[in-house]
């Protein structure tokens, strides 16, 4: 069954990897067991979600290995996923959007929603409102029929149609928000003397970032250091040092770490800056 439906959510387009499953106990198919936190909700393969794939051939190679494995489909490509986790995340979403959310695809978790929109090229935001996150380029979500840790499987309240519904106005200026992207317009006198002082910035706002925003912070670092990689202007390999180094400061476990890194570089890299002298690119302010 797991199998027939990742097939079918790879039919369209949308990336797919397996994930590890938590037994009736709830106790994670990974080597950590009881001790894992995060149980039926993290990748089985070494590389996370930089693996997932569309490729039927491969799927169906996994699916053999572990024919349990829930499902982890990647979000920014086909969809955007709000997250719910509590009550309040559902109220206070819905009071956002004036009393009423979005008629879109809707799956049922153990312990909340998750509501797909068409992708918005943001990457994932912790913490939108209490009990809300959002996850876009760089993340994934466990669709259904996967098994959750609290019991019962992850299924579909509205299944999806054609295309998600767009992120209505207010949710999207939520996950804009005040962010440390905001950009503004000016030349780059000295663009290596930039994007090393950029590097060292980043690598300082990620290592003293708070708990609950940790890996959004690293994510969005990874994102604007890749725009100067894409650019030319900082090696791949130094970008990942300084924010492995940091980001496991701040006290994020190393396949977190890497998996986020590698995603948001990645998607950075696509929307280099222009750093031509006398030319006005978008920069991190």
């Amino acid at each position: 069954m797991s199998l027939t439906a990742a097939l079918a959510y790879a039919r369209h387009g949308v990336p797919v990897l397996p994930v590890h499953t938590p037994d009736l106990r709830g106790t994670c198919s990974c080597d950590r067991g009881v001790r894992c936190d995060r149980p039926g909700k993290h990748p089985r393969l070494r590389h996370g979600l930089t693996e997932a794939s569309t490729d039927p051939r491969l799927i169906e190679m996994w699916w053999t290995r572990w024919p349990a494995a829930n499902i982890g489909l990647r979000t920014g490509i086909v969809m955007d996923v709000a997250d719910i986790d509590s009550a309040e995340g559902w109220h206070g979403l819905t009071h956002l959007l004036g009393g009423s959310l979005p008629a879109g695809p809707r799956v049922r978790t153990g312990g909340g929603w998750h509501l797909w929109f068409r992708p918005t090229g943001f990457g994932n935001r912790v913490h939108l409102l209490p009990g809300l996150d959002w996850r876009g380029v760089g993340g994934y979500v466990v669709a259904p029929p996967s098994r959750h840790a609290r019991g019962g499987d992850y299924r579909w309240v509205r299944r999806p149609g054609d295309e998600p519904p767009g992120v209505p106005a207010a949710l999207r200026a939520l996950i804009e928000g005040p962010s440390p992207v905001d950009v503004v317009r000016t030349p780059i006198a000295h663009p290596g003397r930039y994007a090393r002082a950029a590097l060292t910035a980043e690598a300082e706002r990620v290592a003293g970032a708070p708990v609950g925003s940790r890996n959004d912070t690293l994510n969005r670092a990874a994102f604007a250091l890749g725009r100067l990689v894409g650019a030319g202007l900082l090696d791949p390999g130094d970008v990942l040092r300084e924010l492995d180094r940091a980001a496991r400061f701040a006290g994020l476990g190393r396949v977190e770490v890497r998996r986020t890194i590698r995603s948001g570089l990645t998607a950075g890299r696509r929307m280099p800056i222009d750093a031509v002298p006398g030319r006005t690119p978008l920069l991190r302010a």
